[in-house]
């Protein structure tokens, strides 16, 4: 696999919830770009269609399990399937930590592990929280006010684990677009 600035050409779009990341995964979708989707919310419409346990509101340390090992299994087909193509991530591997320290929980070693073996771009792209867009829904129960504390929180793991963050001004959909691909041309992805 080709690695551009000793990172994998994938690219990862993180922040709060309800700030506009699916939105924009799917205007990059739609351009041509290769697009991962979030994992959280794939899980609890799961686990809410089977009655299960794995859900942030029941059981946060099985959530936390079944969204990790499916990012990690993301990233290895996205490895296989790209080669050294872009991909852009709705969330990374990473956020899972993150969620678990805004949660007060342990990281499992094993987990802090494979989280900085399986690197992507240097460059991550987070979205602030935007009380304009903000929504709930039957998947995002969480406050705007836990919105803000999840992009703190992302900010700060993704530096610790040693990424470039960058926040993506609250812009229309073209021009949030426009911004990444503007960056990631003057960083030479």
């Amino acid at each position: 696999m080709k690695i551009i600035n000793n990172r994998v050409p994938f690219y990862i779009i993180t922040g709060g919830p309800g700030a506009g990341k699916t939105t924009l995964l799917n205007e990059l979708d739609h351009i041509g770009f290769t697009t991962a989707a979030e994992e959280g919310r794939r899980i609890i419409k799961e686990q809410l269609n089977l009655n299960g346990n794995g859900l942030p509101w029941i059981n946060k340390e099985l959530f936390a399990e079944l969204m990790f090992d499916a990012s990690v299994k993301t990233y290895k087909r996205m490895i296989q399937k790209n080669g050294t193509d872009p991909v852009f991530f709705d969330r990374g591997i990473i956020d899972t930590i993150g969620y678990l320290k805004l949660e007060n929980i342990s990281i499992p070693k094993e987990m802090d592990r494979i989280a900085r073996e399986m690197e992507y771009n240097e460059s991550v792209f987070i979205l602030p929280p935007w009380k304009e867009i903000y929504e709930n829904d039957s998947e995002r129960k969480q406050t705007l006010k836990v919105a803000e504390e999840t992009f703190e929180c992302m900010h700060k793991i993704y530096q610790e684990y040693g990424y470039r963050v960058i926040e993506v001004p609250k812009l229309t959909i073209d021009q949030r677009v426009r911004f990444i691909l503007d960056t990631l041309e003057k960083c030479k992805y």
